[in-house]
């Protein structure tokens, strides 16, 4: 259907909830798919969506209540008037417990030699990464990834084909990332890096890591103009492609997670390059991907409410504390191998 300037009408909105470029990406092709929308756009930086349709009479309230039937599920809404802001610590008091009861039991853990997650001669090791894949499939990092799960769901669950087109996407997730994963580990092989290189890299994936705890945290409004990550146009690419309707379009959709807008995958991604090794790569790649499958798996066959509860608060800041703690970690042991830092943890 085509339409003239006359019938096309635009609204800006503000939006809470939005934490990273992931966030972006889930809420313009949620909102896309509003009859009467043609356009949206997502603004991270001015917390602002700008959405351009063929509204005919509809008020910008009525506008407002329909478009936030779409993206609360994610855990975002939007408003006319500017929310109030609210930097209030008390979430703090809880999430604060939480994370340093989680952080201490790695600890613990690693102390006594039952866990070697971190190893600060080796840098990132596989139980590091499957670590940090639980971790990110609890953020709003991987809410893209959740959202093209639940898409997968019910799309075919319409068809009768409930647990077929799941096991395609983890399948078609798990190839990719092990495959993809091993040609950059490949890649990285290609490259000469000295001690100074490795520590440059392993101290970018802690950097990356520390602005995404500092996201999550939703105090900070910097660090939302600094975001890392490919180029907005290849995760659109990705994300539209649920829109196929073809028997193996989960299978393809679960391989393209590889290149969303994740922090998190994307700090793996820069650590495995200095992996030097296809194999080496692989098994970072995927071992992260592990990391992700229950919470996903859960999205899959039995929606969580997580984002959209009344502790979403809490919970996010709870995760963002532990991912600044993974962050600090993965940057203390960039430190230690080039022998900046002396070695304190027992690993």
């Amino acid at each position: 259907m085509e339409y003239t300037e006359t019938d096309l009408r635009t609204y800006v909105f503000h939006i809470t909830g939005m934490h990273c470029k992931a966030c972006i990406l889930l809420t313009e092709g949620e909102l896309r798919e509003h009859p009467k929308v043609i356009s949206a756009k997502s603004d991270l930086k001015t917390r602002l969506v700008t959405v351009q349709g063929s509204f005919g009479s509809m008020s910008p309230e009525t506008l407002v209540s329909e478009l936030n039937q779409l993206v609360e599920k994610h855990g975002y809404r939007l408003s006319i008037d500017r929310p109030e802001e609210r930097r209030s610590l008390s979430d703090f008091r809880i999430a604060l417990p939480f994370a340093l009861l989680f952080v201490g039991l790695f600890i613990l853990l690693q102390e006594n030699g039952l866990m070697n997650l971190v190893n600060v001669k080796e840098g990132v090791s596989y139980g590091t990464a499957f670590l940090i894949g639980i971790v990110a499939s609890l953020s709003s990092c991987l809410a893209v990834v959740g959202g093209l799960v639940l898409s997968v769901s019910a799309s075919f669950a319409k068809q009768g084909d409930d647990a077929k087109p799941q096991l395609l996407f983890h399948a078609g997730r798990l190839i990719a990332f092990f495959f993809l994963g091993g040609m950059i580990g490949a890649l990285g092989s290609h490259f000469t890096l000295s001690a100074t290189g490795t520590f440059v890299l392993s101290a970018l994936t802690g950097v990356v890591m520390l602005l995404l705890g500092l996201n999550l945290l939703d105090i900070f409004l910097w660090t939302k103009k600094v975001q890392f990550g490919m180029p907005k146009r290849i995760g659109e690419f990705a994300y539209r492609l649920k829109d196929m309707n073809h028997r193996f379009t989960p299978f393809l959709l679960g391989a393209v997670t590889f290149f969303l807008p994740c922090g998190f995958t994307q700090s793996m991604q820069v650590y495995t390059l200095s992996s030097g090794s296809f194999l080496a790569g692989a098994m970072t790649m995927t071992a992260f991907a592990l990391g992700t499958l229950p919470v996903l798996a859960l999205l899959s066959f039995g929606p969580l409410g997580i984002r959209s509860s009344a502790h979403t608060g809490v919970f996010f800041k709870t995760v963002g504390l532990i991912v600044i703690a993974f962050a600090l970690l993965t940057l203390y042991g960039s430190l230690v191998a080039v022998g900046i830092l002396p070695p304190v943890l027992n690993v």
